[in-house]
């Protein structure tokens, strides 16, 4: 066992005997024989908004991605509720860039956002009566109910991504992962997503944000995990999101939003 981080001093999760909803110890990922993390370790709290933050490069996508077993890792080990990733699937939703997404695909919303059910019925029994009314609420709490037979590549940015958080609901994780899902979207479907991100942890759900936005961060969430290839700090976004933690992550020139310590956008 290594050395503990903030994170796990602050949460208790070494001693404690609640489960980590995500723990990582010692991953290391590289892309081409070129580094990309590098000894990783930290836990999350569960029922909590957490943000990764970082500049280009730094590995945060490739964080959840290594999280869901969608890129290799060179060592370590990945727990979701204490066991590996593929023993806890149907307790994991993930949200992926909409830039990798094919949304040429000839489908509408609604069966995209049932695709969302497969894992708890199993991929040989069809959806039924009682998957679609899931999958139309899950519509409706994103506003898309109106959108719901239009064929995905005739909707906006903002209404694809909608259509994805509503899969990713429909899928009724303990867990969700979310790779930049503000990314390239308007003001109102911004509100839309933290509005539902809000009541998702009113559930008592976990839901791991990849975020660009600084300004934004202290309003949305509660715990950040601060990466540049190694990881810098991981805590609450009150003892955490400081100038000094800011300045280590990105360099640069930190700024004073409002009161607290914060950070610009960083602008390369």
């Amino acid at each position: 066992m290594g050395m503990l981080t903030q994170e796990d001093t602050v949460n208790g999760t070494e001693s404690s005997e609640v489960q980590s909803p995500f723990s990582v110890q010692h991953l290391a990922v590289a892309y081409h024989k070129k580094p990309v993390l590098e000894d990783i370790t930290f836990s999350v709290p569960e029922g909590k908004l957490i943000g990764i933050l970082g500049p280009n490069g730094a590995g945060k996508s490739t964080l959840i991605k290594a999280a869901l077993g969608l890129v290799p890792s060179l060592s370590g080990d990945v727990k979701i509720y204490g066991k590996p990733y593929k023993e806890q699937r149907k307790r994991i939703g993930y949200v992926p860039q909409r830039e990798s997404v094919d949304w040429d695909f000839p489908t509408n919303a609604l069966d995209v956002v049932m695709m969302g059910r497969y894992g708890r019925l199993g991929w040989f029994k069809r959806p039924g009566k009682k998957e679609k009314e899931i999958a139309m609420d899950c519509l409706k709490k994103v506003g898309m109910a109106d959108f719901c037979h239009r064929q995905i590549s005739q909707l906006s940015g903002g209404q694809q991504q909608r259509v994805f958080l509503a899969r990713a609901l429909a899928q009724d994780a303990d867990i969700y992962f979310m790779d930049e899902p503000f990314a390239g979207v308007d003001a109102t479907t911004e509100k839309a997503i933290i509005a539902l991100l809000s009541e998702l942890k009113e559930q008592g759900k976990t839901v791991l944000v990849v975020h660009h936005d600084l300004a934004t961060v202290e309003e949305y969430f509660d715990h950040v995990i601060l990466l540049n290839g190694k990881l810098v700090a991981a805590g609450p976004t009150s003892t955490t999101f400081t100038s000094e933690m800011l300045q280590k992550t990105y360099g640069g020139r930190i700024a004073m939003i409002g009161q607290s310590a914060a950070a610009e956008k960083w602008k390369e």
